[in-house]
């Protein structure tokens, strides 16, 4: 049998009040503040910010650079890329037939719910599971996400509906999707359609 630890850069930063199981994994510079805890398996990257309160299942992937703030839950199934911002109490779920007790052993039917690079989810806001979060994609504080969010999108409300595009930048863009900043975006016939940087 072989010998499971725990993998922490030399450089990370572990709360003494964090919890990291045997068998998770933390990136250089992560800072991981009181009362977080990393299941085992859990995987998180470098330069991350994980603050109070953060609890990581042992089947999420969190990428770099991302940050999440106070008490935001990650179940299995959860896949960060890098870059991402996770707002306060935002709340994720994995199972659309939850049931207390349904599941014996390790739960296998959870769905996926995939966080793609750059997007943004803002406080309050749920993520219901099997949906995709565009790249740079901006969720709005309180939004409840039933469905896929396309790239560069800003979806609001509950269930959340699109409200318009946003600039890797972080600025809304305007009817001709040239940002301030320089950025121009075009269409993308995709399924959900969303923009596509040029």
């Amino acid at each position: 049998m072989g010998l499971t630890i725990v993998t922490v850069d030399p450089s990370a930063q572990i709360h003494p009040q964090a919890l990291v199981d045997v068998g998770a994994t933390v990136g250089a510079r992560t800072r991981v503040w009181a009362f977080v805890h990393l299941l085992p398996g859990s995987r998180v990257g470098a330069d991350c910010n994980l603050c109070d309160g953060v609890y990581v299942e042992g089947g999420v992937i969190i990428g770099n650079s991302v940050t999440i703030k106070n008490t935001v839950a990650l179940y299995d199934g959860i896949t960060v890329e890098d870059e991402v911002f996770i707002g306060p109490n935002a709340a994720f779920t994995n199972d659309l037939i939850p049931r207390a007790g349904r599941y014996k052993g390790t739960p296998d039917q959870f769905l996926s719910t995939h966080l793609h690079l750059g997007c943004s989810i803002g406080a309050n806001a749920t993520i219901v599971c099997g949906v995709e979060i565009g790249a740079y994609a901006l969720v709005a504080a309180g939004a409840v996400v039933t469905r896929s969010v396309p790239a560069y999108t800003i979806v609001r409300g509950n269930p959340a509906r699109p409200a318009g595009h946003v600039c890797a930048c972080g600025h809304k863009l305007p009817s001709s999707l040239t940002c301030d900043c320089g950025l121009t975006y075009r269409p993308d016939p995709s399924d959900p359609p969303g923009l596509l940087a040029t």
